[in-house]
């Protein structure tokens, strides 16, 4: 990753090599743009982001390690890996009720089926108090005729 794949503008990052061959752009949150405006600040936009402390570029598994440590400083076990910040990611995108189209985009995906196969399931009573809070009430039943006002 080369430091003009960040763009500061609009807070993207192009993801050069995917699955699917194509440029992918994934949109950073607020602490990720600090981070790569930090990691990027007067380089060459030709310059690798991650470099070894020997000032070569990362290797396939070079993450590895800084993951570990990491990991291990935050009392996480076993240890995280890219795959499993990609699946909190977007767990945390459809538990604040993020649509799964927008979902599927942020992941790479061609349309939503493997984002609702993955994460229209989250937590059954977030879906249950979300919809309860999105629709608005009938008026069939008056609340002296609710159970609860028995009690």
């Amino acid at each position: 990753m080369r430091c003009g794949d960040f763009n500061a503008d609009a807070d993207t990052l192009a993801i050069r090599q995917s699955k699917g061959g194509k440029v992918r752009h994934v949109f950073l949150t607020r602490d990720a743009r600090k981070l790569f405006l930090t990691w990027t600040a007067g380089r060459p936009t030709t310059a690798q982001i991650f470099l070894r402390d020997d000032g070569e570029r990362w290797g396939k598994s070079h993450q590895l390690r800084p993951i570990a440590d990491a990991s291990e400083a935050a009392h996480i076990s076993p240890p995280a890996t890219f795959h499993v910040l990609r699946h909190t990611h977007a767990s945390h995108l459809a538990m604040a009720a993020t649509p799964m189209g927008v979902i599927a985009a942020q992941l790479g995906h061609v349309d939503t089926r493997m984002a609702e196969k993955h994460y229209a399931h989250l937590a059954p009573s977030y879906i249950a108090d979300t919809i309860r809070a999105n629709l608005r009430a009938l008026g069939v039943v008056g609340e002296a005729d609710s159970p609860k006002a028995d009690q």
